[in-house]
């Protein structure tokens, strides 16, 4: 990743449908173009969890037309940052690549209250990478 280039950062959780889901969107609406965001599931579910959009939409982020995708071997080769958010060792590895595991709560039949929470937390985090990897050079 050099600075004439855009970094592309991957969001991989089991089921893509919201951990992975929330920090895209977050990290797509706070890099504002400067970062190249993606995010995928190693087991894709059928659709987003409502309460996550739900929770995601409090916040003015609509994320209703984005659908789970399914982790490629590709994917992670092409992304300069793979952030696991519990798919554990089902995500290739690639020497060279910057890889981090956001340890957070699985919002899968949670309550809107607990999605609130990891939606914040998810929220902070991104902000910190998107400070991190949008610094000048």
């Amino acid at each position: 990743m050099t600075s004439a280039t855009t970094p592309i950062v991957l969001f991989v959780c089991v089921h893509n449908a919201g951990r992975s889901q929330m920090a895209a969107a977050f990290l797509t609406r706070i890099a504002e173009g400067r970062i190249d965001v993606r995010s995928a599931g190693s087991e894709p579910a059928d659709q987003l969890n409502p309460a996550v959009v739900e929770a995601m939409a409090e916040v003015g982020i609509d994320i209703t037309t984005a659908r789970p995708k399914v982790l490629t071997t590709d994917a992670v080769r092409t992304a300069d940052v793979v952030i696991t958010m519990g798919c554990g060792d089902v995500c290739p590895i690639f020497p060279g690549k910057r890889y981090e595991d956001w340890q957070l709560d699985d919002p899968a039949g949670q309550g809107l209250d607990a999605v609130r929470k990891i939606r914040d937390d998810i929220e902070s985090r991104v902000r910190g990478l998107t400070a991190e990897l949008t610094r000048p050079r």
